[in-house]
């Protein structure tokens, strides 16, 4: 099926398919339905230190004379004075700390981003129809709500935010789209054409007015007038695709389900697609009409991919196993990279610079490498976390988080 047929989309901006309706705002005041959760903090020793010599003055004498028992102390119990030290030293490496959150327990959280133009100013999101907003560069954060979904019978799932100056894009599952040219302290609601193939999963804002969206069945559609027209970027979808090349040679096309498991965009536009079997992986640039399947040269299925700062790529598989591209851009040579997953699953890797990434997964793993991916450390940071770690994302080099279920969000500390 043709989408441009089935959408019946036009170039011709003076026959709207999308019409803007007028803006809504997002209510300011909490919803009284959530509970705040108390959740403890890592390496939150320095900041209770610091709290409470604010609260509490000492008189000199006072200071003098603990500051002479403590001496004693250390020097009658040199075993003691032996082992404090170093335990506070080993709390003091992790490089990651847990954020409270004001949500339900059992929401799953599936994106983040930051105002360009505010770096402390940014935006959550999460199954269960949860936002949240933070202007403090996400140490603590706020629930947001959208009257106009609140209204409807649908508990949304909003899958992907992204910004690009003041101006930025939300999209959710049932469909749903959302703008803001403010900074996102106010949303309008973008309807939808109901013959939309497949569920939005991505959107990327490309630039003023623009974006950039893609469905789980592979349609990919760009709007440069903030929403009221949307052209196709493919011909057809992935099935579509897949009915034509299936005697090509593509292992496993003919179970497809017609649905993306994951799918990455590169900084330049290029896409990395996995089918929902993970049983091979698709690939598109802009310019070419059709997504373009590969066989996956590894043997177990694929779990996920993404792109490498360097250009290159990233393939994670089921059972814990990381490869990576040989050389950069698209291609079909791997070779496999080993890790400490302990038999957990990875689930996505995020890098902060060509040098340094980290890998998350079941269980609350966390991988680190500091020479591009050739080896892994694994970082006890999130061992007692009982929740799977879905998301990896940095926003800068020094601003990271980590996403995953039950509400657990993890922020990079460096």
């Amino acid at each position: 099926m043709k989408m441009a047929t089935t959408l019946q989309l036009t170039t011709d901006l003076s026959k709207p398919i999308i019409v803007v309706k007028p803006s809504l705002e997002f209510a300011s005041t909490p919803r009284h339905c959530r509970t705040s959760l108390s959740l403890p903090r890592f390496n939150n020793i320095a900041r209770a230190s610091s709290s409470s010599s604010d609260s509490s003055l000492v008189s000199r004498r006072h200071f003098v004379s603990e500051t002479a028992a403590l001496s004693l102390t250390l020097t009658t119990l040199p075993l003691f004075g032996s082992i404090q030290p170093a335990k506070s030293e080993e709390s003091a490496l992790s490089e990651w700390e847990k954020v409270s959150l004001p949500i339900d327990p059992g929401v799953v959280l599936l994106d983040i981003a930051f105002v360009p133009e505010d770096p402390k100013h940014g935006f959550l999101l999460g199954t269960r129809q949860t936002i949240l907003e933070t202007k403090d560069g996400g140490d603590t954060w706020v629930p947001r709500s959208i009257p106009s979904a609140e209204d409807e019978d649908f508990n949304y799932r909003f899958n992907s935010i992204s910004f690009k100056g003041e101006e930025g894009w939300i999209v959710g599952k049932p469909a749903i789209l959302l703008h803001t040219s403010d900074s996102g302290n106010s949303w309008e609601r973008i309807p939808l054409s109901s013959q939309l193939p497949g569920d939005m999963v991505y959107i990327r804002a490309t630039g003023e007015k623009s974006a950039e969206m893609v469905t789980d069945e592979g349609a990919i559609y760009i709007t440069s007038n903030r929403g009221y027209n949307w052209k196709a970027a493919v011909q057809e979808t992935v099935s579509a695709t897949l009915n034509r090349t299936v005697s090509s040679g593509i292992s496993g096309a003919s179970y497809y389900t017609g649905t993306f498991n994951s799918v990455n965009r590169s900084p330049d536009g290029n896409y990395v697609a996995v089918s929902s079997r993970g049983n091979f992986y698709l690939t598109w640039e802009p310019g070419q009409p059709f997504w373009q399947p590969h066989n996956r040269t590894v043997a177990r299925r694929i779990q996920n991919m993404g792109w490498r700062a360097d250009g290159g790529l990233w393939l994670l598989v089921r059972g814990g196993g990381l490869y990576l591209s040989k050389g950069t851009g698209l291609t079909e040579e791997f070779e496999e990279v080993p890790v400490q997953s302990r038999g957990f699953g990875i689930l996505d890797v995020g890098y902060r610079s060509k040098d340094e990434a980290w890998a998350a997964g079941g269980s609350g793993i966390l991988l680190r490498t500091t020479n591009g991916g050739k080896t892994w450390t694994r970082d006890k940071a999130a061992d007692n976390i009982a929740a799977n770690l879905y998301s990896v994302k940095f926003i800068d080099d020094s601003t990271g988080f980590v996403l995953g279920n039950d509400g657990v969000l993890l922020r990079y500390l460096g």
